[in-house]
This record gives structure tokens, sequence and C-alpha cells, in this order.
């Protein structure tokens, strides 16, 4: 058993357990895995790890072709306007590209609707927030509904990409998350003063400030004639499923939360939703008073745990919402006993590739009362095999989740937050954000392949070729070098459907070494596995929070 205390400067409770695994003895190295160097590595791992054969042949056989020089060639231009989902190189692709239209997942999402008159925020109980003033609210709109509204009002961008048309957003100075402005209400008594290991990380602020910014929030959406209400889940497996709202003031939000999170596949599932957590997302606010309440600057992104609402203010960057709500549920799921692995995890084999633990993300690991069973949260990707063999990927933004979890091969969970149960592995959201950083089709074939019509692009380049067609440049990282893309899931052919899977026989931490500290492998002994897993070693990557410009 290993024994770890305050494994993250993040919400870890000072005296928490770290389940058992065994054979936990390998570090390797890896930044983004597009090199040769990768597939070297994984041919000095076979004699080191008791992996299985067919494992590493299906890492061994990642694309790893030089970059294109730009992202479409001109015979491929021809197929700018094509909007087909079955471009899939599998055998094995996902049957909802043979189905026919009104059965395809994007047709399928039909919860919409569209709430009018004066009482409208009375019917979808937004005057509970105290939000009274608009008179027209759209509630989980279709894919088409918007694009629609996308366009009307004029959000963004349409850009041409080899598998369809797709919608593009640029979110001005904030291209990346910003947590030096992220704050959590200390109630005094309450449990979470108890519970949240406050400091640098999780940083308290007054109930009185969290008032007088939610009260800004709801005067500015109450100013409004019109509102965007997305009613959603976070978490797969339904035992600790959570109900989240958002509410917005434009369409590519809701859009963005749409292709994150878990969609509703039925109206009578939001009808009379009572959320677990609401977001009032007043990005286009900014808090004027920011010295006055001892803030960070005019942004604010604030978590009231006891009232059950955050209010976002000044920062348009969509991963805002995704991250805040995976923050919530690693102080959700975990309870105070250790979790209770079954004994088959023993059997589990852990590659580290170099190691990341330490800012794999601030609040991973809070294992804290609420569930029953015990639930461990991750920040994560995985993917499970024919023969139900599950993989997770942990890693920071831009050091492979997303990449290595699309696998040709395998089919994926999902490329960024789960959890781990009793039951096995399950996902927390309903997409994938993707950097597209040097993206191609042929070092990251799913990923581009996913990027089609209700995909959106944020803060990539767009360009024009002869004929006056927009269409990306992943290359260019001009704007920034976190460029991303949002997608449903179903956007990967041969996706697992059920978003769940069993207990992981692979485990793989991934790392950006920027500056070569640890060697390509090192095999480790069990109390430097020990050591080397609670102290981590990792670099951020450019991009990914704001003011990160290079790697640190």
């Amino acid at each position: 058993m290993l024994v770890c205390r305050n494994l993250l400067p993040g919400l870890v409770p000072r005296h928490h357990r770290i389940p058992r695994v065994t054979n936990a003895s390998l570090f390797a190295r890896s930044s983004r895995p597009q090199q040769k160097e990768l597939k070297d590595e994984f041919r000095c791992l076979s004699s080191i790890v008791p992996l299985s054969s067919d494992y590493l042949d299906s890492k061994l056989k990642l694309s790893i072709a030089p970059p294109s020089i730009r992202c479409l060639q001109p015979a491929q231009q021809e197929r700018y306007h094509s909007t087909s989902t079955n471009h899939s190189s599998r055998n094995n692709s996902t049957a909802a590209a043979t189905l026919p239209p009104e059965y395809h997942p994007r047709n399928s999402y039909n919860v919409s609707t569209t709430v009018s008159g004066p009482d409208a925020c009375d019917k979808l109980k937004l005057s509970a927030l105290g939000i009274k003033g608009p008179t027209t609210l759209y509630h989980n709109l279709t894919f088409e509904e918007l694009h629609q509204h996308e366009i009307a009002n004029g959000e963004g961008e349409i850009a041409y990409t080899k598998y369809g048309k797709t919608f593009t957003v640029d979110t001005g100075k904030f291209t990346g998350r910003s947590p030096k402005d992220k704050w959590i209400v200390l109630n005094k008594g309450s449990e979470s003063e108890g519970n949240i290991d406050w400091g640098a990380v999780n940083k308290p602020t007054t109930p009185e400030v969290f008032d007088e910014l939610y009260e800004k929030a709801v005067k500015y959406f109450s100013s409004k004639e019109k509102a965007y209400v997305f009613d959603c889940f976070c978490g797969a497996n339904p035992k600790t499923q959570k109900k989240i709202r958002f509410v917005h003031e434009m369409a590519w939000q809701q859009h963005f939360v749409t292709n994150m999170f878990i969609r509703p596949e039925t109206r009578d599932q939001i009808e009379d939703f009572e959320p677990d957590f609401t977001v009032i997302n007043a990005c286009s606010q900014v808090d004027e008073d920011w010295e006055r309440h001892g803030l960070n600057s005019e942004v604010a992104v604030v978590f009231n745990i006891e009232k059950k609402c955050a209010v976002i203010f000044g920062t348009w960057y969509g991963g805002e919402n995704k991250k805040g709500i995976f923050s919530l549920m690693n102080y959700w799921l975990p309870t105070n006993d250790p979790p209770s692995f079954q004994e088959e995890k023993d059997l589990i084999s852990i590659i580290f590739i170099t190691i990341i633990l330490k800012g794999i993300f601030s609040l991973m690991n809070y294992w804290l009362p609420t569930n029953d069973p015990p639930v461990l949260p991750m920040h994560c990707s995985a993917n499970v095999g024919e023969d139900g063999d599950t993989a997770l990927f942990f890693g920071l933004s831009g050091t492979g989740k997303t990449t290595l979890s699309a696998d040709p091969n395998r089919a994926l969970i999902g490329d960024d937050e789960h959890g781990w149960d009793d039951d096995g592995i399950f996902n927390f959201e309903g997409g994938c954000y993707a950097k597209t950083i040097n993206l191609s089709e042929e070092t990251e074939p799913d990923i581009y392949r996913a990027i089609k019509t209700d995909a959106m692009l944020e803060n990539v380049k767009l360009v024009q070729d002869e004929d006056g067609i927009q269409i990306p440049d992943f290359f260019d990282v001009s704007k920034t070098q976190n460029g991303r893309v949002s997608y449903p899931i179903f956007h990967i052919d041969g996706y697992h459907k059920p978003q769940m899977a069993g207990h992981p026989q692979n485990i793989i931490f991934l790392t950006c070494d920027a500056f070569g500290v640890l060697p390509p492998v090192s095999k480790l002994t069990p109390g430097q596995a020990m050591y080397h897993f609670i102290s981590g070693y990792t670099a951020k990557v450019a991009g990914t929070e704001r003011g990160i410009t290079e790697p640190t």
C-alpha cells in the first residue's frame, strides 16, 4: 500500500492512502507522442514491463509520418464541402456511420425547446436563481439549431476541412485557463471548509465577495432578452452521475458544453430538472472591483460548493466550463475511506512515462465523503481493446492523452476525465477537447477526421486558399500554441458506446520532460517508484494556462 501525504498542492486531504498496485517500477520519457522516439521507447518497454504483446503491437502501429506542410493538400480541396462521416480507415468502424441519417447520433440528439413569454424564467426555474428578465430561453438546442444561431449572431466563422465545414471561434486574449483567477468560497463551519486543502492552488474567497459577483451576474442576465440554458450530465455511471445546468449568453458556449458533456437522450430527462450544480457564465462582464474583493484580476471564476453555484466573469475560454465541473467531480466522488480496489487490480502493470503527477490537475485525488462505494476521480484518457483490456493515460495538457487514447485499433472511452470505482472505469464527459497544434491526418488520423460538422475550433488560425475558401492552418501558432477543437465523442469511429469498461490492465503516465532531467528509460525499485510517484516531475506546456508561453 502506498501512503501519500499532500500528493498534490490541490484538494488533497492530509491522511489519504493510494491504492496498492504492482510492477510500478518503470519510468520512460516522452513529450507529445509524435516522434520516432516513441516507437523506440515502446520497444524498450516490452523487454522490461509485462505488457501484452497485442497491446504493444497496437502502440507500435501508431502512424509517425512527418507532418504535412499544410493541413490540406491540393488533391483534397474538392472535398472541402463534404460532410460525410464515413471516412474511417478501421475495419470495425462505428455502426452509426452506416445507419440512416435519422438514427445518426447527431440527429438523435433532439430534446430542444424554446421557451418564450414573460414567464419563461419561471418555466425553466431561472427565477429561482434570481434571473427574471429574459423572455426567450433556448433550452438544449440541437446541433443544427446551434449552428444556425451561431451564424445569425455573428459569433464566429466557418472553416472548411477535409471532412466537413466547422464553426470556429476566437476567445480573444484568453486562449487558456486562468488558474490564478479561480476561487473557492470558504464558508465558515461548512463541510468544504474542513475538507479542502486551502492554499495557493485552492484559494479562498469570502461569501460576501461571491454574493456580490452572483448578484452582478444575475442582474446582467436579467437585463437580457434571451439566454441559452443547457441541462446535462457528468459521469457515465448512473450510480454517481451528476446533473449540471449551464446558463450562457451566446450560442457557441452552449455548443461547447453540448459537445463536451453527456447529452440527455429524451426530453423527460430534463423536465423539472433539478441540477446538482449550476454555472452562470457572464464571460462578457468583468469584476471592476477585483482589488477591493482581494482577487487577482478583473477575471473571476468562483465556486460556492454549499450554494451549488459558480459564476464566471471576464474570460471567454471554453475550457473554464469543462474544468470547473471536473474540479467539482473531484470534490464529490471520493470518500473518507481508501477506495476499495478488488483483487484483480493487483495484476495492473504501470508504466511511468517520465512521471507527471505533481500538477496533474490541482484538484485531482480529493478523497473526502459523498459516495458509497468510493470513487477515484482521475485526469486521464482511457480506451479499451476487443478483449476488454482497459488502458489509462494520465498526463498534463499536451502530453498525449487524447492522441494515444484515439487509437485506430482500440475503442475510445474518453480523452480527459474519468472515474474509477468498484465497477471499473467510466467517462465523465460526452466529448473530447483536443489540441490542434501541428495536427495532420498522418500523425493523428482519428482527431483530424473528427473535425467536421458540429465540431468547434477554438483559436485556430484560418487562411484562404487560391479559391478564397477559409481553411484551418494547424501549423500556424501565431495566435496561440493552445489551439483546440471540441467534438462529441461519436465523431470518433468505433468509440466505446457504453462509456464504461472494466478495471485497467495498463496505466501509463505521460509527461513533458522539457529539460531532459530524467533519462528516457529508468528501471526503479519499488521504493524509488513510490518516491517519484509522490514528488513527481513535469513541465507545463506553453499556452494551456494564461501566461505560460514557454515550457516551465
